[in-house]
């Protein structure tokens, strides 16, 4: 069986999670596990499909940041689906590891992945010192909790999550960070 897995980090990507699914679909996933949630949050429906999947499936995704949020936690899934004989697709890069050379594709470009955010995380800390240094940088402002009591006031009215965000000129997910603080924590 092919088994696709789609995920977004917010819920101000929905455009991506569809655009995933439809991917997914026409590639001929005949199971689809979908979710909402950061990389480096629990992940339900991650979980479910590899315990879903079984000897001789392919799992399918379309990115591999859509999968793994690290060289360790990939080879942690990869682990997983070897001992199930799962072979794992990954779209974008052309990777199959149902082949020896995709899996060795799949471990150079995870290194190279996880090497290449390093570096970007390196120069975004360089780039706040020195802002911050010429005291330019102050950090956001937080702009959503200065409204709370008004997204509560339009929630009291019985408006939507979307159509507070919509009102307010604000995203869904802001909305619902202060309708549901336990959530977001």
């Amino acid at each position: 069986m092919i088994v696709g897995y789609a995920r977004v980090s917010t819920l101000e990507q929905e455009a991506g999670l569809e655009a995933q699914v439809r991917d997914l679909t026409a590639l001929g996933c005949e199971k689809l596990y979908r979710e909402q949630v950061s990389s480096v949050a629990p992940r339900a429906q991650l979980n479910a499909v590899l315990d879903f999947v079984r000897e001789g499936d392919t799992l399918v995704v379309t990115k591999l940041d859509r999968l793994a949020r690290s060289v360790s936690h990939l080879g942690r899934i990869i682990e997983v689906l070897e001992a199930k004989r799962v072979a794992l697709r990954i779209v974008n890069l052309g990777v199959d590891t149902s082949t020896p050379t995709g899996k060795l594709m799949l471990n150079v470009m995870a290194g190279v992945a996880q090497f290449e955010r390093e570096m970007m995380l390196e120069r975004q800390r360089e780039g706040i010192a020195k802002a911050k240094g010429e005291g330019k940088y102050r950090g956001r402002k937080p702009t959503v909790q200065a409204r709370a009591a008004e997204i509560e006031a339009l929630a009291g009215q019985g408006l939507s999550m979307g159509a507070i965000a919509a009102q307010l000129g604000i995203g869904k997910g802001s909305v619902h960070r202060v309708l549901n603080p336990k959530a977001s924590a």
